[in-house]
């Protein structure tokens, strides 16, 4: 008798309850797979993703997201001061501080956002919070020295009375070479 007879007649031979365990572990193994193929579409939006058309309270974001960009570079702290929350913060590469120091900084030019190239953005909204990402590469003014970064720029807004008001921007370094070939020094790649 061939061995695959042998085992089909063995398992015939075994109580039903012990053949049907299998089959669930299977089907369960089955569901898993099916599920996961479905979260693997319900990713958030990132920056550079292929999306569809943002929604319109998205877009009013990118488009507040890039009007802040030239605000910061006009150095507008009145319009700035609109945006940011009352405790916003705000996460650099040489510190973390609140509305009041981000704002003197800026009027001040301890840190002069001279240009934001974003190179992607996108936005995911979860009720009265927006979280928006962007791809930059940023030509600042830091204590006197021109410097070019590329940063992964995460902006949180939250809905007041109808509008959005930023709670949070971190500069997260990007590990690829810095586009962006302005200013008075060229493009280096950031190790």
């Amino acid at each position: 008798m061939s061995y695959k007879k042998q085992l089909l007649l063995m398992i015939a031979s075994l109580p039903l309850k012990k053949q049907i365990k299998p089959m669930k572990k299977t089907i369960m193994a089955i569901v898993l797979c099916i599920a996961g193929m479905q979260l693997l579409h319900a990713q958030a939006n990132l920056p550079g993703a292929t999306t569809a058309t943002p929604t319109k309270e998205q877009q009013e974001l990118l488009d507040l997201s890039k009007a802040k960009w030239q605000w910061m570079s006009n150095k507008s702290v009145d319009t700035l001061n609109g945006l940011f929350a009352e405790n916003c913060v705000f996460v650099h590469m040489g510190g973390s501080w609140g509305k009041t120091q981000e704002l003197n900084t800026i009027k001040n030019g301890f840190i002069w956002y001279k240009k934001a190239a974003v190179y992607g953005a996108s936005v995911n909204i979860f009720g009265n919070t927006a979280i928006l990402l962007n791809d930059i590469d940023l030509l600042a003014v830091v204590g006197g020295n021109e410097v070019t970064h590329a940063f992964m720029v995460t902006e949180v807004y939250l809905k007041e009375d109808g509008k959005w008001k930023m709670g949070s921007l971190t500069f997260s370094t990007l590990l690829r070479p810095v586009k962006m070939n302005g200013g008075s020094q060229p493009a280096q790649p950031q190790h």
